[in-house]
């Protein structure tokens, strides 16, 4: 296992600031850049610029509404959207160079810290927008079964979820990051090349899957039960004619 990054800025004695903390604060810093670029002077006819972010959002709208609906897609492409997008820049980060094959600066999503908090909030947004959606008992009454043992696991399984995004993110990006420092220090020339060409796919996969995942999760949470009445096939009776 690589050893983790150095610390870089110890915070009042108290924070130690890490490379990970450093490429995720500008990666949060270029985000909230092109965010407010894009939107300060929106106009009917699209730059180049603006195309562009759109064309982006869009996507992202077609894929989650091909998942959870268009509805929901556009009432929760705020969060399912900013994750992706911060996800698979901090993905990527660690293939720009100084970060990831040094002892400094590393990926966000190399850290357990990062993808445990990713999850950790993930898991929060999921509870309030099932609450907001069906109310306290409604969502609490799925959790509910007469026999004994199926709530302890409905409810076990909700803290998985969030645990189980964590623990993918982290171990495919760690062990992407780890394979490459490898490659580096056994043939420096060449095989870290092709190991950085494939990450261009893997990084991307790993964001797509984070998000695919909490979608799916966020349209369990909000599912009430005119969707399920509604999801029940329809059973046609045929009465005999006389």
């Amino acid at each position: 296992m690589s050893e983790p990054s150095e610390v870089i800025i110890p915070l009042f004695g108290v924070l130690d600031v890490t490379g990970e903390v450093v490429v995720m604060w500008i990666i949060l810093a270029v985000v909230a850049a092109l965010s407010l670029l894009a939107t300060r002077n929106l106009k009917e006819r699209p730059g180049k610029f603006q195309n562009v972010i759109e064309t982006g959002v869009e996507y992202l709208d077609n894929f989650f509404a091909g998942i959870i609906g268009r509805e929901r897609s556009r009432k929760y492409l705020f969060f399912l959207g900013s994750l992706f997008i911060f996800i698979i820049f901090a993905n990527y980060s660690g293939m720009f160079p100084g970060v990831g094959l040094t002892k400094y600066l590393k990926a966000p999503t190399s850290s357990l810290s990062v993808t445990a908090a990713l999850g950790a909030m993930t898991f929060v947004f999921l509870l309030v927008a099932g609450i907001r959606s069906q109310g306290v008992g409604g969502y609490f009454k799925r959790f509910w079964n007469p026999v004994i043992i199926l709530p302890i696991l409905l409810i076990l399984d909700e803290f998985i979820k969030p645990i189980s995004l964590a623990l993918r993110l982290f171990g495919n990006i760690f062990g992407e990051e780890t394979v490459t420092e490898q490659l580096y220090e056994i043939l420096p020339i060449g095989a870290p090349l092709i190991m950085m060409i494939l990450s261009l796919l893997f990084c991307f996969i790993q964001a797509v899957v984070f998000t695919m995942l909490t979608a799916i999760y966020l349209d369990e949470a909000v599912e009430t039960e005119e969707d399920v009445q509604a999801a029940e096939p329809v059973v046609m009776h045929v009465l005999p004619s006389a």
